[in-house]
């Protein structure tokens, strides 16, 4: 590894130099299947070709030229999302931690209109929503934070999935304008909540006039089984945050707003040098139309329900296994002990998985895998936890 780079990563000894669909290849010429993607970020896989002619063709035309014109890729992109979400209006930024930027600005503005000097956010123990100094405050992992003191103020935190300490805060503190959580804790674990559980937060929401505020950072863009997870409910958040998979590799993110939370930006109060820029939005609109035009999201929920079900069949009975769960293609399987030694174990015979909180495979893959490759990473995950 250069000594000239920073030390904020331990990476593994290897160096891609090609991909292909759900591959990877090393400068040796071996190959690997991704169950990572990127950490839920090439949903349609590596060097997918309508995506990178798309990206070709726009950098051969025009790449930048700043939010002080306007942009046809970037206002036909919102249009796009706010159909496809049923959201009203759209901010756009380079990164997930950059959008939770912005949705907690927002969350800070409505609660000044409502006449509160000091709005506090609701977050989750175990949540993660980046690694800015407002961000990194938001999270609810002590590691994250470790070192960076004095946090950024303003946030209560609570269990996850756990809707009567939301119940408590709203009794004892008058200065709640919002909750910010993730549909599914991905970095905590792939932790997924009651199934009502987001229903119950809109509906403490709408009691308190808080704003309902959903990280779809990992969750979106059909991870789940449908382009938003909140989709998997009957409720619509006031804001949401996306970004990893809507680029498929290209650095974008977005913040979205509806109903009472669509107009508390205005001109000054929020912007990005490059947030929002033609090459990025034109890659996040091909990779909307490459979804749709390929159902990938029907895949998601067939081959997603395939590796539960296979996982349950396979690992039934192994002492090791505390439990299996997961949402569309974001699976979790997490283990009586830590097992972080399992990723390189895994790279030697060829597959790409991740390990979070400690103890849990997180399998990320391409939404475009097929069932003889699921079969492929199964045989694999599940030999390795058995040795």
């Amino acid at each position: 590894m250069s000594n000239s780079l920073m030390t904020t990563y331990a990476p593994l000894p290897i160096t891609f130099t090609k991909g292909e669909g759900v591959y990877l290849w090393d400068k040796s010429g071996k190959q690997y299947l991704d169950a990572v993607a990127g950490v839920a970020v090439c949903g349609l896989g590596h060097a997918h070709p309508v995506v990178a002619d798309a990206i070709a063709e726009q950098a051969r035309t025009l790449v930048h030229t700043s939010n002080l014109y306007r942009i046809e890729h970037q206002e036909e992109l919102s249009e796009k999302l706010c159909q496809l979400s049923g959201m009203d209006r759209v901010f756009f930024s380079n990164s997930g931690a950059e959008a939770n930027e912005a949705a907690i600005k927002l969350a800070r503005l409505y609660g000044k209109q409502q006449g509160i000097e000091r709005p506090n956010i609701i977050v989750a123990c175990g949540s993660f929503h980046g690694r800015t100094l407002a961000t990194l405050s938001a999270t609810g992992n002590r590691k994250v934070q470790a070192g960076f003191a004095p946090l950024v103020d303003g946030f209560v935190r609570v269990n996850y999935n756990d809707v009567d300490a939301v119940k408590a805060v709203a009794k004892t503190n008058s200065d709640v304008v919002a909750i910010l959580v993730e549909p599914v804790q991905g970095e905590g674990g792939v932790i997924v909540p009651d199934a009502d559980y987001l229903e119950q937060l809109r509906q403490i929401c709408d009691d308190n006039n808080w704003l309902l505020m959903l990280d779809e950072i990992q969750t979106g863009i059909g991870r789940t089984g449908k382009w938003f997870a909140f989709q998997q409910s009957t409720i619509k958040p006031d804001v949401m945050t996306l970004a990893k998979a809507l680029g498929n590799g290209v650095p974008i993110g977005a913040c979205l707003a509806s109903g009472k939370a669509t107009k508390l930006f205005t001109p000054g109060t929020h912007g990005s040098t490059f947030g929002g820029n033609p090459l990025a939005t034109r890659a996040a609109l091909t990779v909307l139309d490459v979804i749709e035009k390929e159902n990938v999201i029907e895949n998601v929920k067939t081959i997603g329900d395939y590796f539960i079900s296979e996982f349950k069949v396979k690992l039934e009975g192994v002492k090791q296994v505390r439990n299996i769960r997961g949402s569309g293609l974001m699976i979790g399987i997490e283990l009586e002990n830590d097992c972080a030694e399992l990723v390189a174990a895994a790279s030697k015979k060829g597959l790409l998985i991740n390990v979070t909180a400690g103890n849990t495979i997180r399998l990320l893959p391409p939404l475009i895998i097929t069932k003889d490759q699921a079969d492929n990473v199964i045989q694999i995950v599940t030999d390795l936890i058995k040795q």
